[in-house]
């Protein structure tokens, strides 16, 4: 008996309450079925015209403060570990330009670089000044080393590379739900919750829109920012009893 578009459907319905799972099914039977039509076994792909099942996620997880300490004291200053935790946790970037930042990004006491993602449209310019944490480590770092994160043997560190062992780094710590992408939103957390605006933080994180620094500082620690934000009220407006 041929496999109908129904017999799909019933598949995927019965994955329904592990949306990740029946998404990446779906996505294995939409190419077992075009690899079907493109051998002429059959001349349609029943999986074409079933829609998706929406999963919703949060995203990355975002480091809590204790995290970022369990980390540390995991992977001790002097480590590429280490070294690699606070380079990203107080710049922002991303895997793909954390890999290439070097001594040649840095300059009067800023760091500057252009953000990889939005080369193609002209490139996004991001120059912060380097906060004294990562300056302490960056003065650590010999002056002839091309890159911050590079090899052993002297080469740029892949982004996929690196990628990879802050996940072994992280499961050495304990943080299973830590990653390094997980830091440039800790970054913004934190500015959040000093009471950076979203301007300020998109200064920062090199993002384009407030709505996406709304959606990496969803877990600001709402309960300090409404104190700051009632000091500055009473501040604003004093005691009108």
């Amino acid at each position: 008996m041929s496999i109908s578009r129904r017999h799909i459907k019933t598949i995927l319905d019965q994955k329904a309450g592990t949306p990740f799972a029946a998404k990446k099914l779906r996505h294995r039977l939409m190419a077992l079925f075009q690899e079907a039509i493109d051998l002429e076994w059959r001349n349609d792909n029943p999986v074409a015209n079933i829609k998706p099942i929406k999963a919703k996620s949060k995203g990355f997880h975002t480091w809590t403060e204790e995290e970022i300490s369990r980390f540390l004291d995991c992977h001790k200053p002097g480590s590429v570990p280490h070294t690699a935790m606070i380079l990203m946790l107080y710049t922002g970037t991303a895997r793909v330009d954390a890999v290439k930042l070097g001594w040649s990004n840095v300059a009067g006491g800023r760091l500057t670089y252009v953000r990889q993602k939005t080369e193609a449209a002209g490139g996004t310019e991001i120059s912060i000044p380097i906060h004294p944490t990562l300056q302490a480590v960056l003065d650590t770092l010999p002056a002839e080393n091309e890159t911050f994160l590079q090899t052993k043997a002297g080469r740029q560190r892949s982004e996929k590379g690196l990628g990879k062992d802050m996940r072994e780094w992280c499961q050495a710590a304990g943080l299973s739900r830590c990653t390094s992408h997980g830091l440039r939103k800790a970054i913004a957390r934190r500015l959040a919750e000093a009471g950076a605006s979203a301007h300020q933080i998109m200064a920062i994180t090199g993002h384009k829109t407030i709505s996406e620094v709304e959606r990496y500082t969803r877990e600001a620690d709402r309960a300090k920012m409404a104190r700051s934000a009632m000091k500055k009220m009473t501040k604003k407006f004093g005691n009108t009893n």
